[in-house]
């Protein structure tokens, strides 16, 4: 199923049904009083949060929604029927917004979780709500009003724990098949993750679900290579899981040019806690492996861990400190210099 995070509609309530003008009239009753029903409202436009879905795509071809309209009133008092409601089905983690504005009209963050999109018009008074002492045959109904009709914005946003961040080509799709059976594309090039992936990593009788995002590239922040939609995906990860490539000539700059583009995104990125690590520590000889170990630290302000996707060096002792924050929400205590974090 193909991917989609992000998408617009057009959502229109029903309108309300008119009010009818009508009066009794039997054998002996020739002349008998206002009996107009009122009209049915108009149904109204939601969306449901429900489990199962994953994607916005159901939506790339279904852009207008509308409700149905309210029936008009009858005689005898009979009401009109009201308008069948639409209820739209989203992923869990989607996030609605108003267009072209993009303030925040709800969030729905719960299986069940609901929201209204477009309000359904109100149906009509019949005459019979207009009798009086001095008008006995009103000939007055009102008439539905009609229903709302506006654009909005779907975003998905994943739910999980820990998200992957790095360069492209840090090794984080490598990292996230070796700790869960997620089973995103892997290639020595970069840009092989082009969609979010998820993954649930077990630790004893714990587990953990994690964000891989795709790398992050300078300018991410401001929609460089689709960054700002990527970084959405990790707004609600407890923990930030930093892969830094240890086969690289400048690690310290490419730790920073990442902290940049959190930084720059705002939403409380910058200050989520952060594992920093050192991946593909198993191409390294020891006095490497020691040189970019220092340049990182030094980079990064305190202890790092060495990690290796395909040798599964250290990644243990990452998923325990991704639990830690990710249970208790406080930051995470980096390891001490000496031992290096290796599991």
């Amino acid at each position: 199923m193909r991917f989609l995070d992000q998408v617009k509609i057009h959502v229109q309530s029903g309108a309300g049904g008119n009010g009818c003008v009508g009066f009794r009239r039997a054998k002996n009753e020739p002349r008998g009083g206002p009996d107009g029903g009122d009209g049915g409202d108009g149904g109204s436009v939601f969306a449901e949060a429900v489990d199962g879905l994953n994607t916005l795509i159901d939506f790339r071809f279904r852009q207008h929604v509308k409700a149905g309209r309210g029936e008009p009133g009858r005689g005898a008092c009979r009401a009109g029927a009201r308008g069948a409601d639409v209820v739209l089905p989203v992923p869990v983690g989607t996030e609605i917004l108003s267009d072209p504005e993009g303030a925040p009209l709800a969030d729905l963050t719960e299986t069940g979780a609901r929201a209204l999109l477009a309000q359904g018009g109100t149906g009509g008074r019949g005459n019979a709500h207009f009798k009086s002492a001095t008008n006995r045959a009103p000939r007055r109904a009102d008439a539905g009003t009609e229903g709302e009709a506006h654009w909005i914005r779907l975003r998905l946003k994943l739910l999980a724990d820990a998200g992957l961040v790095g360069l492209p080509n840090a090794g984080k799709s490598t990292f996230l098949a070796a700790i869960s059976r997620a089973r995103p594309r892997i290639a020595d090039y970069p840009f092989t993750t082009l969609v979010p992936h998820l993954g649930v990593a077990a630790l004893d009788d714990e587990e953990l679900v994690i964000a891989d995002i795709p790398g992050l590239i300078e300018g991410a922040h401001g929609g460089a290579g689709l960054g700002d939609r990527f970084l959405g995906h990790i707004e609600r990860c407890a923990v930030l899981i930093h892969l830094v490539d240890g086969t690289q000539g400048d690690v310290a700059g490419a730790y920073r040019t990442v902290r940049v583009e959190l930084e720059a995104y705002g939403h409380g990125l910058a200050e989520k806690p952060e594992i920093v690590c050192l991946n593909k520590v198993d191409a390294l000889a020891p006095e490497r492996r020691a040189e970019q170990r220092e340049q990182l630290e030094a980079a990064a302000g305190g202890g790092i861990r060495l990690v290796s996707g395909v040798a599964g060096e250290g990644i243990r002792a990452v998923l325990a400190a991704a639990l830690r924050a990710a249970g208790e929400r406080i930051p995470v205590a980096p390891p001490a210099a000496a031992s290096g974090g290796v599991a």
